[in-house]
């Protein structure tokens, strides 16, 4: 039976309109509410941290915290935490085991064909009862959001090439993950995904970029960045923190390493060509709803045509929006043309709405199974501000909960 949203969101806004399509609760045209209680999971985007990190300052919601306020508000909630910049892959495995709890594994034809360890952390599970019975809803913020379609597509499909590996060495033993034929998931929400990648990524800019964030959050809560509590979590690379390292030395160690020369890392992925791949072998399912929600935090400037930051943008994405709101190129594919320029400080409107070549439409209040239904885009809001991260004015933290409870409303009204 058709669904409709209903309408509360866009009255509670303190600013005219933030999108053209509130999203709250989804009713049956009878009149009879449907639902579900599948717990929603946080998966954070490049550079993020877990919540015992970063002096106590969280990476949902700064000095608030979303997860406390949506268990509160009565959705479960946990938050998940990968590695801040490792690749989709290697942060889907781990957000597989974080959640139903084991030993990493990345699989011995992957660990091979990259060079790194097969095996990582072992985590206790924040779900253990996680399965077909007891599925999830993932929302990724940026990279976040590759990372649950990854593990989507691998719950779904699994490996072949750990499947062959295991058939030629069956001692070696096979993930249940690379198994495939789990319908553990019922939907995914991306919040200022670059699901086409991001220009800034493309020209070899976002390693400087990565450095400078975590620093940055660092000084916002006057942590002491010698003694700062920060994880790369690239043990299977090598690159543990040493006892008694300072964060200093450990941050420049770990960017002067080789794991950089990898197609397996982070840095590749959020390309135009790295996302490109992405999106060559991880579907979009025809039993998972999708959502995307976008930000645009630049304007067009009347004499050059190009988008500019507005001036509440969080002044450290302005040198990344400027670049992207006016690059062009006609090779190599993607074409990168104007319609590009539009961006939340870091990704492209038109990166953050659908994956090119996957299933979309503007979302109408009818959600779909098997579809991207994209949220028309929330005007003023920077890549940041739909974390809480940055300053009190911005308006991401002034409407924070409001945005995750809505949101959350949401899932939990699709019907199971």
């Amino acid at each position: 039976m058709a669904q409709r949203l209903s309408s509360n969101f866009a009255n509670a806004l303190p600013i005219p309109c933030l999108c053209t399509l509130p999203f709250a609760s989804i009713r049956e045209e009878s009149g009879t509410s449907t639902g579900n209680d599948y717990p929603l999971v946080l998966v954070h985007g490049l550079t993020g941290w877990g919540r015992e990190e970063m002096a106590g300052i969280n990476y949902w919601g700064g000095i608030k915290d979303v997860e406390r306020n949506l268990n509160e508000t009565g959705h479960i909630t946990y938050t998940a935490t990968v590695g801040p910049v490792s690749s989709n892959y290697d942060r889907a495995v781990e957000l597989f085991y974080y959640i139903k709890g084991g030993t990493v594994d990345y699989g011995a034809a992957h660990a091979k064909k990259y060079g790194h360890e097969r095996y990582g952390r072992t985590y206790a599970g924040i779900f253990r009862q996680w399965d077909a019975k007891h599925k999830i809803h993932l929302i990724g913020h940026s990279m976040g959001g590759q990372t649950a379609r990854t593990l989507v597509e691998l719950l779904k499909n699994g490996s072949k090439a750990e499947r062959e590996h295991h058939r030629e060495h069956p001692e070696d033993g096979l993930s249940p993950l690379f198994e495939g034929g789990k319908e553990w998931v019922h939907s995914v929400s991306t919040i200022g995904t670059p699901h086409n990648g991001s220009t800034f990524a493309d020209e070899e800019r976002l390693a400087p970029l990565m450095q400078e964030m975590i620093l940055r959050a660092a000084s916002l809560i006057g942590a002491n960045t010698e003694t700062l509590v920060y994880d790369y979590k690239l043990d299977h690379w090598g690159l543990r923190r040493k006892l008694g390292e300072s964060f200093l030395t450990y941050i420049e160690r770990v960017y002067k390493s080789s794991v950089w020369d990898s197609k397996d890392i982070s840095s590749h992925d959020l390309t135009t060509w790295g996302a490109a791949e992405i999106n060559e072998w991880v579907k979009t399912h025809p039993d998972v709803y999708y959502f995307s929600y976008t930000g645009k935090a630049t304007y067009k400037d009347p004499y050059t045509g190009r988008s500019i930051p507005r001036l509440s943008m969080n002044p450290l994405m302005r040198r990344s929006s400027i670049f992207i709101g006016s690059y062009k190129r006609n090779s190599p594919e993607p074409v990168i043309d104007e319609t590009w320029w539009p961006n939340d400080g870091i990704v492209s409107v038109t990166s953050a709405q659908y994956p090119f070549g996957h299933p979309h439409k503007r979302y109408d209040g009818y959600p779909q199974k098997g579809i991207w239904n994209w949220v028309p885009v929330h005007n003023g809001w920077d890549h940041f501000d739909f974390i809480g991260i940055g300053s009190a004015d911005n308006l991401g933290l002034k409407d924070l909960y409001r945005f995750y409870h809505d949101l959350a409303t949401n899932l939990h009204t699709l019907p199971k």
